[in-house]
């Protein structure tokens, strides 16, 4: 049989396999895309419907409905490694749909025995495909784990500022407010609150002012470090993220565009060398 080489699905494909070609048009079909997410919501339904009150054939059916949705999904990654080959393995995306599947036949088999039926929340893993499914939601979780390093500097920022706050907090009021800030954690717990804006001014600081009358003098600087700075700060630093993979993706279509170009100029030269060299065939051919 004759073969020819294809580097996306890294390995040798037999040229002219109709079988190879249906199935990588189907795989790779936005039809199979959209209907792989629409299996999903579908599953995340029943899943849902699992913990209402039910009747035993109901139960039956969600069961066969489990079961058929394993086996579905099981099919498409053995169809996508059959399609994909080695470049499967190297997509974190496709080793996450198939961890997912794995846990979900494990699941199906080990569910029932004794000990072992915690492995039911495995099932809830399956909802977390639809973000490898849906574009959109994989950018922005590309952009949420590109800027975790920025984010760790934030958040050591903020928690240093937290701590200088709570002992502050706790020196401060702590003798005559001990439920909020008795202690260093209870401190940093009333200050999250704070922080997020619930309940700040009527539930703590007012009652504080009460006792403490220039006690805004200590939450409002840090109200306006904390909450206004660094949650923007935060903001700032995501949205940066999704800038910079707005501007790889659109690279990447101006690359792809460009080498097409190239290929096509370079199909273009050849031509005109083939015609060239026909030429010159046909003149000598009359000469003679």
């Amino acid at each position: 049989m004759d073969y020819k080489d294809d580097d996306d699905k890294g390995s040798l494909v037999p040229r002219g396999s109709h079988m190879y070609l249906r199935i990588t048009n189907i795989v790779e079909s936005s039809f199979f895309t959209k209907f792989i997410i629409y299996l999903i919501v579908l599953n995340t339904l029943f899943m849902a419907m699992e913990h209402h009150p039910m009747t035993e054939e109901f139960k039956n059916v969600l069961a066969i409905g489990n079961l058929v949705f394993t086996g579905i999904f099981a099919i498409e990654i053995i169809l996508r490694i059959y399609v994909h080959r080695i470049s499967f393995f190297k997509d974190p995306w496709s080793l996450f749909d198939s961890l997912i599947v794995t846990l979900s036949l494990v699941e199906l088999f080990l569910a029932d025995v004794e000990g072992l039926s915690v492995l039911r929340s495995f099932r809830l893993l399956r909802v977390f495909r639809l973000v490898t499914a849906v574009p959109q939601m994989r950018k922005i979780v590309s952009a949420l784990i590109s800027v975790i390093p920025g984010m760790l500097s934030v958040i050591a920022l903020m928690t240093l500022f937290f701590y200088i706050f709570a002992i502050m907090a706790t020196q401060l009021f702590g003798e005559r407010f001990p439920e909020w800030f008795g202690t260093l954690g209870e401190s940093f717990y009333t200050l999250f609150q704070v922080m997020t804006l619930e309940s700040w001014s009527m539930g703590i600081v007012r009652p504080l002012m009460e006792v403490y009358p220039y006690a805004w003098v200590f939450f409002i600087p840090f109200i306006f470090v904390v909450t206004f700075v660094m949650i923007n700060l935060v903001v700032a630093i995501c949205v940066d993220a999704m800038a910079i993979l707005n501007q790889k993706e659109e690279q990447h279509i101006i690359d792809e565009v460009q080498s097409h170009e190239d290929n096509i100029n370079n199909e273009i030269i050849k031509l005109r060398e083939e015609i060239v060299e026909l030429k010159e065939l046909i003149k000598t051919s009359l000469k003679n």
